[in-house]
């Protein structure tokens, strides 16, 4: 018999999670992150997921989404496959489900894909992320994670004068070359149609890695003629939000050829929607990385050792468990720009 042809009962809780310190981006500062823990039960096993929904920026951020969420405890029993096609405007729900599937199947809800990672022998790199706000702050963020051993900075741009982050990036520049540390920056979209060419010169001269979403998203032809031009490679993030079906994603590739694209499981369907993105992207020759999108340790986790099966070699963005002062223990610990999986260490909810 299935596991799951045996009645499940599920559960929710909404859980507040509280910022360090205020994290900038052009879209506004954050100070505290909404998150929804998942548990479904049946017998004496428990499986536990987090659907993350990210207000203001999730495409499944509406006024019924706890309604939705009760609605899909309630129906639990439909199965996993059946839910999903039922959730496909719900992809930060989509994605706790599988979290919660996948945790109740294991003989350890934590840990969902055994492997080097989750046995401590191997790490996954990861890049450094600096938050906006003054010139100060950030030069401190940018001193504390060199000294932490980053070798892949990510810096959050577009929210404070242009020429003072240019002056913060070739501040790295001038101490580290492209070899030693490699440069990303966010836009979060902030670039203006009338001068996100000229920007994107000029941060080129840099030597960065990359530039995720320089203008807002919806502007399909305006980013395929920046993908085309840029001296910068640009890689989609908020682009991919939104779009649910395989022929609109590679729609969307083929029109607008991005250099890459960013895949945030809790916003494009958790691992089923990423891989649908993964698979068009590799047929048409765009790189891609996977990040987080401020989940706690739960769906970090689960992100974390999805990650690594994929066997991708390029830092991903997966450092921002430490965000928080109320994330739950877990083992996930970073290392001179590393995320390790710490089995010395327990989990505590």
């Amino acid at each position: 018999m299935s596991i799951f042809e045996i009645s499940m009962i599920a559960t929710f809780k909404r859980y507040c999670l509280n910022f360090k310190q205020p994290s900038g981006t052009s879209r506004g500062v954050l100070k505290t992150k909404d998150t929804w823990i998942l548990t479904i039960a049946k017998d004496d096993k428990i499986g536990v997921g987090e659907c993350g929904m990210f207000k203001g920026l999730s495409c499944d951020d509406r006024p019924d989404y706890e309604d939705k969420l009760q609605w899909t405890c309630d129906n639990i029993n439909l199965g996993l496959d059946q839910l999903l096609h039922e959730l496909q405007e719900f992809p930060s729900i989509q994605f706790g489900l599988e979290i919660a599937f996948k945790s109740l199947e294991q003989k350890s809800p934590y840990i969902l894909f055994p492997s080097e990672f989750t046995e401590s022998k191997k790490a996954i790199p990861i890049n450094g992320l600096i938050w906006m706000g003054s010139e100060a702050f950030m030069k401190q963020q940018i001193a504390d994670k060199l000294k932490q051993g980053f070798t892949c900075i990510k810096m959050k741009i577009g929210a404070i004068d242009f020429n003072t982050e240019i002056k913060l990036l070739k501040s790295i520049r001038k101490e580290f070359t492209a070899n030693e540390v490699e440069l990303r920056v966010d836009a979060n979209g902030a670039f203006s149609l009338k001068d996100a060419l000229e920007k994107l010169k000029i941060l080129s001269e840099l030597e960065l890695h990359s530039i995720e979403q320089p203008i807002k998203q919806g502007q399909i032809e305006e980013m395929a003629r920046l993908c085309e031009l840029t001296p910068l490679a640009i890689a989609l993030d908020e682009e991919l939000i939104g779009v649910h079906s395989v022929t609109k994603k590679q729609e969307l590739l083929q029109t607008i050829q991005p250099q890459y694209i960013i895949l945030k499981p809790t916003l494009v369907g958790g691992f089923k929607g990423s891989m649908e993105w993964i698979n068009k992207a590799n047929a048409n020759n765009n790189g891609w990385w996977i990040t987080s999108a401020l989940e706690s340790n739960i769906g970090l986790n689960a992100i974390a050792q999805w990650t690594f099966t994929l066997n991708s070699t390029m830092p991903q963005g997966l450092g921002t468990g430490s965000l928080f002062t109320n994330n739950f223990d877990s083992p996930l610990a970073i290392r001179k720009g590393e995320l390790f999986y710490d089995i010395s260490k327990t989990w505590k909810l």
